[in-house]
């Protein structure tokens, strides 16, 4: 059995037997952490779209429908300092500045991906939930 199955086993024991002491244990703070710093609006995007390789910033902007200067800036930060992200200044004039992901950024395409691939799938499943339930209660008085 490889660490990541071992990882994997050891995080669905918990899961499923008390999950108080995996809330609070140092995996279960990885595993929160982890859902902090990607699983906003933007930061997966921004993942994503680096996924093709380095871009400056200016373009990772106008890839990224909606996200403001401000946030991007916040963001690539972030993401830098936790590793995901590196950002290089060429010495030009005026500087050009490229932002590329590290190894370990590279390994949260995939799992990504898979996010992206299951809420495609299930999005029309989850509409209809939506529906059911908002015709459910919008029936009830306050």
């Amino acid at each position: 059995m490889t660490d990541t199955q071992e990882l994997a086993a050891t995080l669905r024991a918990a899961f499923e037997t008390d999950v108080e002491p995996c809330v609070g244990s140092v995996d279960g703070r990885a595993v929160r952490e982890l859902l902090d710093r990607v699983g906003d609006k933007w930061s997966l995007l921004i993942i994503g779209m680096l996924h093709t390789g380095s871009q400056r910033f200016t373009e990772l902007q106008r890839r990224i429908n909606g996200i403001s200067q401000r946030m991007l800036t916040l963001k690539l930060r972030s993401l830098e300092r936790d590793g995901l992200v590196t950002r290089t200044v060429h010495a030009e004039v005026p500087p050009r500045v490229e932002y590329e992901l590290t190894e370990m950024g590279t390994t949260l395409i995939e799992p990504a991906l898979g996010l992206a691939l299951w809420a495609v799938q299930y999005q029309g499943v989850i509409d209809e939930a939506r529906q059911h339930f908002d015709e459910a209660h919008s029936t009830t008085t306050h």
